[in-house]
């Protein structure tokens, strides 16, 4: 039995206070101070992990002003604070052991749009590809370009100046800020646009009355133009030149105009709240065209960068080989394999990827057929490395394209091994036309330690991404960690160049003044000190405020981060190895951030969408599960213990303790483990996280190890068995549908249910059965015996169906229509004996039982496995419980493949198998629309357009629909505590596009899906397989 965790770090008591008097002050956000919501927020994309003393969630700008108001009283001037947006930097730019104020959660509203004018005005919580969703039907877009723009906030954006590929031609996002809308830490609303020169040097009246705002303007005002000709001289001047405080943008070319914004962009948060921003808006270019450049080695890739400048191409990004590899082994490569075709003796190690866009059609052409040229001939001259390239017109393959390089990124995070490439020199930039040359010595400095690593970047701007391989748990390898942090400090100064690129300082301000001097170094602190004199905002970063008179001590108090502050390795080196491997599946997780998508219609994490709280994302269970190894290891709790794979025993006087202490839970008594346990109790096992995750996080996985050790120390509620006991009962109560569905439909029964175990909404079991349905189409079975004598010719023709307990007993009907069609395809099929597949007991975490009802389906399969007959399923989700969690329960591979209708349809076609169906039917065309099965979607991405293959051979058209979780996932929308979310989760994706569409046409695979369009449309979706069926009719 495990121990109770409740040694964990508390609030400080002027923390408690303040929370305490916000309260009072009528603050309308939310207030989180629970150690699971502070773990939540304590990590970003960084190496670097700092937990918070509380977040706090504005609604407003009002809000801001009141939590900063609050902070002026003399109780609480100790107290510091931290804006946080996606959380997605990978300096821990936002990270601190402060009050965190997240502005993601609630301002994120679109609240003003020019179209004539071209700009737009927005919250800060806003996600980048929000907004450009936003203004595609306008014809306009925001224009840096980043890889997590599916979960990077606009303030994030402005806090970091963030910018990506094609920055040559559409600069940073401090490009693109017109106005700013902020808070103060004094709680006094700052607001910033582009002034006139003269006026505020001769007139500043006329732009607001004397007040310590326009103090601080005229200040830096004069600041910075005193200090220009040191700004242009002792900077480097470069496309990405990121200073923190933009010292040298703060007026326009000729220094006619000034905009106090360029302060505050950069500066990550450590001047003030940055609330709402005025933004310049493009037109999206109406051509678009990518050439896929490859090359047999990385060198020649970066320097073949000056030729696409050349031909005058928007932007050109570079992948080393490593990270194409990575690509390669991902379920992303699927959609870009013809993109990027190769031939074995001629492998892709380096790639260039090079987009011509605008408005004029013909000068895109001129450029690219030029361009063809040159590398034609030198392909034929067998020069610069280059042996290939495809090109890209068509945007959906433009857009393949970049999601592979966005997310190929991320894999290397999924690196095999302890030692994982990590981002900490990933950002430098130099100018371009030095970028080979200092790549060279930049690899030669980290083969001389051994290192491997891959390598990506923006070359057309000297930007370069490294991400070496360390492993941070190794105290030796934090040591290298720092020195090659220092080394690369000194090479990258040594080429004229900068170490922050585009990601931002956080950890890394630290080495600020070796880059700025002395001079510049002390006019930012001199901003700093105006903007927030007691170091409050954000401190430790970009630099600290020059001492006040008054507190000659201020100095000494003061310090930005160092380079090897504290790390998530310093906890995770605290767990076991054994333990760490036990829990791959949490501990690998490098706070990506992918789990964020903002995208209602992607399938990733639907509990996080509706909720919008981090702690219900796979990153925040993540972290909750580290955490909780590291209490259970301080409590001397052994690898051992914490193996389900080895037998347990259970004792009277264990039951007994289990009652105590679900009594004692009852009364309040804190267990760490009761917030990871409200946690997991709301992830939906959908498994997007496990494909869709770079680092495949499996969060269902961990959450069922959770749930078995969990409840070794605390009862289990009665619906638990129920749900893990349904297909050992459903074979029974099929015998008499009629008489169970009377007791389920009636409505004291509905009620008793929901307050007895917790259920609602129970489906009734199929009538007629599927064997009386069976009968009434004149199937016939086989036996086993029989089976076993049949020639390879016989069997050729054949296939077994493998049953399920949800579509055979409570959707009877697909599956019997699934033997009528391949019936009039000319195939027998026979239909196998029923036996528990398991999925439920696991996604409940009985996995003792798990594993005995796994191994006797295995040894089942495996028999019929011998025949050389296929195994088809029809219910996605379980056919792929084969594939993941069998394997990983039994700990061997299977013997057997089950596979899907679809699969089984396509493989039909693809060996000319299947007659033309065309000759039998005499049905027009008709357009179908498919609602994939989110499992299925996640971790078979190609399944939509292999149905629509299929439906194709059958003269149809189908439609596949991009939706997210339907909001049922088995039974999770069948338990009355998930019956609120299970219904908004529907709401989000499901219901709007299902509106669209006759019922008729209306097509899912996934039994949940079908049931949850019945309990919230009153009708239900046909199975593909149906359709296909509906045909011969």
């Amino acid at each position: 039995m495990l121990p109770r965790l409740h040694a964990i770090p508390q609030l400080n008591q002027t923390t408690i206070d303040y929370l305490t008097a916000l309260q009072q002050q009528d603050f309308e956000g939310e207030i989180e101070s629970s150690y699971s919501a502070r773990l939540s927020l304590a990590t970003d994309n960084s190496v670097y992990q700092q937990l918070p003393q509380a977040i706090l969630f504005p609604k407003s700008v009002a809000d801001i002003m009141r939590l900063t108001k609050l902070a002026q009283r003399e109780a609480f001037l100790s107290l510091t604070f931290t804006p946080r947006g996606g959380g997605t930097g990978t300096n821990g730019q936002s990270l601190n052991n402060n009050i965190i104020v997240d502005l993601s959660r609630h301002m994120n509203k679109i609240l003003e749009i020019n179209v004539e004018e071209r700009w737009v005005r927005v919250q800060s919580g806003v996600v980048k590809d929000q907004l450009n969703q936003y203004l595609k039907p306008f014809g306009l877009f925001f224009a840096p370009e980043l890889s997590t723009s599916n979960r990077a906030t606009i303030g994030g954006m402005i806090n970091t100046d963030a910018s990506g590929q094609g920055s040559l031609q559409y600069g940073k996002t401090s490009d693109h800020v017109l106005s700013l809308k902020s808070v103060m830490i004094n709680g006094d609303i700052l607001e910033t646009d582009m002034l006139s020169s003269e006026v505020l040097e001769n007139q500043p009246e006329k732009i607001s009355p004397f007040t310590p705002i326009r103090q601080l303007q005229q200040e830096i005002y004069q600041r910075c133009k005193q200090n220009r000709s040191a700004i242009l001289s002792d900077l480097p001047q470069l496309n990405r030149f990121l200073t923190g405080y933009d010292l040298k943008n703060v007026f326009n070319s000729d220094l006619t105009q000034f905009n106090l914004s360029r302060i505050l962009t950069g500066s990550e948060g450590s001047l003030a709240f940055i609330c709402e921003a005025k933004l310049n808006l493009l037109p999206i270019p109406k051509y678009r065209t990518l050439i896929n450049i490859k090359y047999n080695n990385f060198d020649s890739a970066l320097r073949s960068a000056p030729l696409m400048l050349q031909a005058n191409a928007l932007s050109v990004e570079t992948v080393d080989s490593t990270v194409l590899n990575l690509a390669k082994q991902d379920i992303i490569w699927h959609s870009v394999s013809n993109l990027l075709s190769e031939e074995a003796n001629k492998p892709i190690l380096g790639l260039n990827i090079v987009e011509f866009a605008g408005n004029q059609e013909k000068i895109i052409e001129q450029r690219l057929t030029a361009l063809c040229k040159i590398l034609d001939e030198r392909i034929s001259q067998q020069q610069d490395g280059i042996i290939g390239y495809q090109i890209c017109h068509d945007l959906p393959s433009i857009l393949k394209i970049y999601a592979m390089r966005k997310k190929a990124v991320g894999l290397l995070g999924n690196a095999k091994g302890s030692a994982k490439p990590i981002p900490f020199v990933e950002d430098t930039c130099v100018p371009p036309e030095h970028l080979a040359d200092y790549i060279t010595e930049f690899r030669a400095l980290l083969d001389q330690h051994g290192l491997s690593y891959g390598m990506f970047g923006h070359v057309d701007a000297g930007v370069l991404h490294v991400r070496p391989a360390l492993d941070l748990c190794d105290p030796e390898q934090v040591k290298l960690f720092k020195t090659i942090s220092d080394q690369v400090v000194e090479l990258t100064a040594k080429y004229g160049g900068l170490i922050w690129g585009e990601h931002g300082k956080g950890m890394r301000s630290c080495y600020g003044e070796r880059f700025f001097g002395e001079a510049l170094w002390h006019e930012l602190r001199y901003i700093k000190q105006l903007f927030d004199p007691h170091n409050r905002l954000n401190p430790g970063k970009i630099c600290t405020p020059l001492p006040l008179k008054e507190d000659p001590t201020q100095e000494s108090k003061q310090q930005l981060y160092p380079i090897t502050s504290q790390l998530r390795a310093d906890f995770d080196r605290q767990i076991p190895v054994q333990l760490r491997e036990y829990y791959s599946g949490a501990m690998n997780c490098n706070g990506n951030g992918l789990c964020f998508n903002f995208d209602v219609h992607s399938t990733m994490c639907p509990s996080m969408k509706i909720s919008a709280n981090r702690t219900f994302s796979p990153k925040g269970r993540a972290a909750l599960i580290r955490e909780w190894l590291r209490l259970l290891s301080e409590q001397n709790v052994s690898p051992e213990e914490l193996n389900f794979h080895q037998p347990q025993k259970t004792k009277l006087i264990d039951l007994v303790e289990k009652v105590r202490n679900s009594w004692r839970k009852k009364q309040g008594e804190y267990d760490f483990s009761h917030e990871v346990k409200a946690a997991m109790d709301t992830c939906l096992a959908c498994k997007a996280c496990a494909s869709q995750c770079p680092i495949k996080i499996d969060v269902p996985t961990f959450r069922a190890q959770f749930n078995h050790f969990y409840h070794s120390r605390y009862l289990r509620p009665l619906k638990d068995y129920v749900v893990s006991n349904l297909e050992y009962v459903a074979p029974l109560m099929a015998k008499t549908p009629r008489f169970f569905n009377f007791f389920t439909e009636a409505k004291i029964s509905g009620y008793l249910a929901q307050k007895t175990i917790g259920m609602i909404d129970l489906p009734s079991l199929s009538t007629p059965s599927l064997q009386q349905q069976l009968v009434e189409i004149g199937y016939q079975g086989s036996s086993l015996e029989q089976l076993e004598k049949l020639t390879t010719q016989e069997k050729s023709k054949m296939l077994l169906i493998v049953q399920d307990p949800f579509t055979s007993y409570y959707d009877a009907k697909v599956v019997a229509d699934f033997v009528a069609l391949t019936n009039k395809l000319g195939f027998k099929p026979v239909v196998v004996p029923f036996k528990p597949n398991g999925k439920a007991q696991h996604i409940k975490g009985f996995l003792t039982r798990f594993a005995k009802t796994a191994r006797n389906q295995a040894d089942f399969l495996s028999r019929l496995a011998k025949l050389e007959i296929p195994l088809v399923g029809v219910d996605p989700a379980i056919v792929l419980s084969y594939r993941e969690e069998y394997p990983e329960v039994l700990q061997q591979p299977n013997q057997f493949h089950v596979i899907t209708a679809h699969e089984w349809l396509l493989q039909q076609i693809e060996h000319g198998d299947l007659p033309n169906p065309m000759q039998n039917l005499s049905n027009e065309n008709r357009t179908w629309y498919l609602f994939p099965h989110c499992t299925e979607a996640s971790a078979m991405p190609n399944s939509p357009q292999q149905w629509q293959t299929i439906f194709a051979r059958f003269g149809q058209t189908l439609v596949s629909e991009n939706v997210g979780c339907c909001g049922m996932a088995g039974t999770f929308g069948h338990e009355t505590q998930h019956l609120a979310m299970s219904k908004a989760i529907y709401s989000l994706s499901w219901q709007q596009k299902v509106k669209q569409y006759d019922p008729h046409f209306c097509l899912a695979t996934g039994y949940s899906c079908r049931s949850q369009v019945k309990r919230m449309e009153q009708w239900q979706p046909k199975h593909p397989v149906q359709a296909l069926l509906s045909l011969f009719n």
